[in-house]
């Protein structure tokens, strides 16, 4: 049978542990679908699955295209895809990068409330950043639960913390409370309540995950061009309309959170410099090198002329370092 309630699952950072204490309990008989990212490198192993299933009765697959939605089971979203919730089934996805991730769990809280709308039950858990609070606010918009993991007792309090500062959770609570709570929570009846049409912008946003061209999706009609370009691909961003809090997507595809804008940004800027750093250094090699190996016949003045020409590229590299080494000092006192 096809799960009548999910439960979708969103963590980064401190993640793994803290699905290991979820998992451990969940009983058996748990009367709903688990859908589960976990922000994972590309290249990682695909354990995830493997080491859930070890930690409590329910068993966890890595899930597949096609994979039927059954009650009593843990989905996990693969490395490098993401997972998308279909009416009985699951979708995996190379669709755009969300909030720099792949699998990220804005596409997951997003597609699970377009299908499950006040059956879909939505947890943010630890992790840096912001991903899931624009997920958990689409999952809330549609009538679904909204939980969050105390910030003050998640390893890493940024992304409940976010998501708890945005939307109207219903349940904020240490990890130790969240299995209790999915407990109780699918064993009472989805309250008698007016399904609420999925609006355009959401469909748009989940049409892109399933990787649906995004100006066929209709992304132009749901955003306006914003002063910013896109981190991931160069291209214009849009200031989604709809989006809360504000986000960002380019003509690609790829969304950003301001948070994960803001980092990726500064990722950029630190790139630029190690760009500078590198051309600077390398410049002071071949001035130096050909100031040694001019002809016999060449002016001392030339050779002069290269040396200090060196000297002012190393000169220039080492100012480089020197702001790279200022911005890092500010980004630790600021944190």
């Amino acid at each position: 049978m096809t799960a009548k309630r999910i439960v979708v699952i969103g963590t980064s950072a401190g993640g793994l542990e803290a699905l290991r204490v979820v998992a451990a309990g969940l009983p058996g008989d748990f009367a709903a679908a688990v859908c589960v990212v976990l922000h994972t490198a590309a290249d990682a192993p695909a354990i995830l699955a493997g080491i859930l299933s070890r930690a409590g009765p329910l068993p966890a697959v890595s899930a597949m295209t096609g994979m039927r939605l059954e009650d009593r089971r843990i989905f996990v979203a693969p490395p490098d895809s993401h997972l998308i919730v279909e009416p009985g089934s699951l979708r995996t996805s190379k669709g755009p990068k969300e909030n720099r991730f792949r699998p990220a769990i804005d596409p997951l809280f997003r597609s699970a409330a377009q299908v499950y709308g006040p059956a879909a039950i939505g947890v943010v858990m630890t992790g840096d950043l912001d991903d899931g609070t624009a997920g958990l606010w689409a999952l809330k918009r549609l009538g679904g639960v909204a939980i969050v993991q105390d910030p003050a007792d998640a390893l890493f309090p940024s992304m409940p913390a976010s998501a708890a500062r945005h939307v109207d959770v219903d349940y904020c609570v240490s990890l130790s409370e969240i299995a209790p709570l999915l407990v109780r929570l699918v064993a009472t009846p989805v309250p008698e309540q007016k399904r609420i049409a999925v609006p355009h912008d959401l469909d748009v946003e989940i049409r892109i995950a399933r990787e649906e061209h995004p100006f066929y999706a209709g992304i132009e009609g749901i955003g306006d061009p914003s002063p910013f370009s896109c981190p991931e691909c160069h291209g214009v961003l849009l200031r989604l309309k709809q989006a809360y809090p504000a986000r960002y997507r380019c003509h690609t595809g790829h969304a950003f959170s301001p948070d994960s804008l803001v980092s990726a940004m500064r990722q950029g800027i630190e790139d630029a410099l190690w760009i500078a750093v590198r051309a600077l250094d390398e410049g002071a090699l071949l001035l130096q090198h050909l100031s040694q190996h001019l002809g016999d016949d060449a002016k001392a003045s030339a050779r002069e002329a290269l040396t200090a020409q060196a000297v002012e590229a190393r000169r220039q590299s080492d100012t480089v370092r020197q702001v790279m080494a200022a911005r890092e000092a500010l980004g630790a006192a600021k944190s």
